[in-house]
């Protein structure tokens, strides 16, 4: 299970990029709004640029944005691995899917919570990424969406089906709990206010992957060690 890292909800970003470099989270994810195709946080390119500076992670760009050809070549130059647009701008998508290739960037599509499953059919073989919104798209903070549950699922299905390599990512109210709801169906998960609203960046990362946090190991060797004890009391 891989984890990517988003800071759209924080307000240093600078603080925050730093900290998450001394992570070992597998990306930092990049949500970039114009405005266009929702309403959110727009950080402009030219800061993005100077930021990106803090580290050498990968970048997982999500470009929720109505033209996806006016950014990509622009994020490219940002370290990014992947780049990912939503499925509901419905023009172009087979030419931006091949511009993204065209620079060597693994490709993807997003798709909102009320968007028929069923558009990803056609595009299921061609893409590298299928990136699942567990809510609206545009603001940092909000809360799972509980159906979006039931539509990972189909997804994965659909792969399955499809005999594709594509990979499964989820975004959107990612904590301990609506992670393990999910963590069997994707492969990778974005999270921004439960890892960047703590003071340990590493520790949120590691309970999302399904690792117990670290007061929780030490209460249970604790417990073993004190039944062990009892136990050993009682035979002699």
């Amino acid at each position: 299970m891989k984890v990517s890292a988003s800071f759209l909800s924080c307000r240093k970003i600078e603080k925050a990029i730093e900290k998450l470099s001394l992570t070992d989270v597998d990306y930092i994810h990049v949500d970039f709004v114009d405005n266009t195709f929702c309403r959110g946080r727009k950080i402009p390119i030219r800061k993005l640029k100077k930021i990106y500076r803090y580290t050498s992670k990968r970048l997982d760009v999500h470009l929720m944005v109505n033209k996806p050809k006016k950014y990509i070549k622009q994020f490219v130059k940002l370290n990014a691995e992947m780049i990912t647009f939503p499925i509901e701008i419905d023009k172009d998508i087979e030419k931006n899917l091949n511009l993204i290739k065209k620079y060597g960037l693994k490709c993807g599509l997003s798709i909102n919570p009320d968007t028929n499953l069923h558009l990803l059919e056609k595009w299921i073989d061609q893409i590298d990424l299928i990136l699942v919104m567990g809510v609206n798209p545009g603001y940092g903070g909000q809360e799972f969406i509980p159906e979006v549950k039931n539509r990972v699922e189909i997804v994965r299905k659909m792969i399955t089906e499809h005999q594709a390599k594509t990979l499964l990512s989820i975004d959107g109210g990612i904590n301990q709990e609506t992670a393990k709801e999910v963590s069997s169906f994707v492969d990778i998960m974005v999270s921004g206010s439960y890892i960047t609203s703590t003071d340990d960046y590493q520790e949120q990362i590691d309970v999302l992957r399904g690792k117990e946090k670290k007061e929780n190991n030490e209460n249970i060797e604790a417990n073993e060690k004190n039944e062990n004890l009892v136990q050993q009391q009682t035979e002699i």
